[in-house]
């Protein structure tokens, strides 16, 4: 699965799509919220030779050319996504630790509220909220009853 858009999108930028850039785009793609680990896993299903440090510094160029982004969801490393999806917020379930997206736009009174008072222009994209899913909740309640 190669996107074109990764290729021209480092050429404009000087860079070429080597192997290595695009299975680590791959990886972020296909995983979505992923770690460094969790990404080396991936690429190493193709490429047994590629090692942690490599993957590090790919995500660093990667993110500087704004071709991902990451976010703390948590302790321990951050996790990687492309940067041209949607920006969101990220809600992350103390008790299963999924993940669910949430479009900005259910954070912007919070973030005006920050902007007037404050005078705080937000980053939300590396934002991540930490509670309860749905499921979790209907589990814990269930229990209770």
């Amino acid at each position: 699965m190669v996107d074109t858009n990764w290729q021209s999108d480092l050429r404009k930028r000087g860079y070429r799509l080597t192997p290595q850039r695009q299975l680590v785009l791959e990886a972020v793609d296909r995983l979505e919220h992923a770690t460094p680990d969790g990404i080396l896993t991936e690429v190493r299903r193709t490429a047994k030779g590629v090692n942690i440090s490599t993957v590090y510094r790919t995500l660093e160029l990667l993110e500087e050319l704004k071709l991902v982004s990451h976010a703390h969801l948590g302790h321990g490393a951050p996790t990687y996504h492309l940067a041209d999806r949607h920006h969101h917020i990220h809600l992350v379930c103390r008790d299963c630790t999924d993940v669910i997206e949430a479009d900005l736009s259910v954070a912007e009174p919070f973030t005006e509220t920050l902007r007037e008072r404050f005078g705080f222009d937000t980053d939300m994209k590396h934002f991540a909220i930490f509670g309860q899913c749905a499921a979790c909740a209907g589990k814990a309640a269930a229990a209770e009853s």
